[in-house]
């Protein structure tokens, strides 16, 4: 082939690949609906992956996100957190920008690295970022020019004891976000354009959990855990709707809550998984528990729900996957125990996709009936915190410093 001809070639699957990518953006933490539901998925998992290349990106258990026809990455790069808009099809960096960041680590998340943990948003042209002290940013996400930032020093510390976790999410016109530290903070909504505030509820400092919205007994709400209790704020003006005092070891809430149906599913560090259904009399809304299993619990791991089938990991037998009957509550299936400290889970029409820290990707049937593995591979060489980024032909995955791009072609 000629070189002109070669360099069409080239540019043509180039693009290919980037429209097969931005076909079905991945926008937010647990994508774009915030349950794990894959958008886009390969056809089949071949018994090999393919490198397709690899990039040092920086430190950081943030997830990738994808949008726009870029991949964005945070992460930490020296003393500075570090936002990178990425090409899908090469790994070239596309733009960059850096601010100086420098934490200290609380001793017992030391092994976790100095952030950052939280995962990008993108929304209408620009990508929020919040920081692992507690810096909450918005960016042009064409170009990475800054657009406003925040840094709330009104509160006595502005992160948590093991750094932010949480990640933003944006409903009905607003950036939502719980900021502050460990005794004081506000679960606050701002204008996503300025950053100015619209409304706070500072009944409870933020925890490791990350927020959703749902409408519920006809109020739309945002659900989140703070530091010492399972809340919901009315999603137009912050005010409480309703709590449930709920406190783990060392305040360590970190559980995405789960819609399934009418209900909201909740787990915590030796706490069981539960369900909850609304009540509602004038205009108090109550939770009540609809039923309660106490032979797993999550404590990292978000679940994911497929049909009447909620997949979960326990932090219980030194990590083990499970399902459960999610109108229920039954086991139906324990997977093998000392499988990991965490398993980032993602459910698509073939298959669950479990990535656990120690960089194993594992697909298994969507069943109800016993775990059935599909495929495994090792995908990287170091600790994988952050929740794999699914495309068409493959998979994106952040291990400590790395961003890969593994191929099933």
């Amino acid at each position: 082939m000629s070189t002109p001809l070669r360099a069409l070639g080239e540019i043509a699957a180039a693009l290919l690949i980037c429209a097969s990518a931005t076909a079905a953006d991945w926008p937010e933490w647990r994508g774009p609906h915030r349950d794990g539901a894959l958008n886009a998925e390969p056809k089949a998992w071949p018994e090999k992956l393919k490198l397709q290349w690899k990039v040092d990106v920086g430190l950081g258990h943030a997830s990738p996100v994808l949008a726009a026809g870029s991949i964005f990455i945070f992460a930490r790069q020296d003393e500075s957190e570090t936002v990178l808009a990425i090409d899908p099809a090469t790994g070239a960096t596309r733009w960059k920008q850096q601010y100086p960041a420098p934490y200290t680590m609380s001793p017992p998340a030391v092994p976790h690295g100095p952030g950052p943990k939280s995962t990008p948003l993108y929304s209408n042209g620009r990508l929020y970022t919040f920081g692992i002290s507690g810096i909450l940013s918005a960016w042009d996400a064409a170009n990475g020019k800054l657009v406003w930032r925040k840094e709330f020093a009104q509160y006595k510390t502005t992160s948590p004891t093991f750094g932010v976790a949480a990640s933003p999410i944006l409903d009905g016109g607003l950036l939502i976000v719980h900021v502050g530290g460990t005794t004081s903070g506000g679960l606050t909504a701002f204008d996503p354009a300025t950053g100015a505030v619209k409304w706070s509820w500072e009944g409870d400092s933020p925890a490791y959990s990350s927020p959703i919205v749902v409408e519920l007994a006809g109020v739309r709400q945002v659900v989140t855990q703070s530091r010492a209790n399972i809340v919901s704020v009315a999603e137009s003006s912050g005010k409480l709707l309703w709590k449930i005092p709920f406190t783990t070891a060392y305040e360590q809430n970190s559980v995405t809550p789960a819609l399934y149906k009418d209900m909201l599913i909740l787990s915590g560090l030796d706490k069981g998984v539960f369900a909850v259904r609304l009540t509602r009399t004038g205009d108090t809304l109550t939770p009540q528990t609809v039923w309660e299993n106490k032979e797993v619990a999550m404590y990292m791991n978000s679940p994911v729900i497929a049909g009447d089938l909620l997949f979960g990991f326990s932090h219980r037998n030194k990590g083990q996957l499970f399902c459960l009957d999610a109108t229920t509550g039954k086991t139906l299936w324990l997977g093998p125990p000392r499988t990991g400290e965490n398993s980032a889970l993602l459910r698509g029409g073939s298959g669950l996709l479990s990535l656990t820290n120690d960089g194993q990707l594992q697909v298994v049937k969507v069943n109800g009936k016993a775990l059935e593995e599909i495929r495994r591979y090792t995908v990287a060489d170091s600790a994988t915190w952050a929740h794999p980024l699914v495309l068409a032909d493959g998979v994106l995955i952040k291990d400590v410093k790395s961003l890969a791009r593994w191929s099933v072609n």
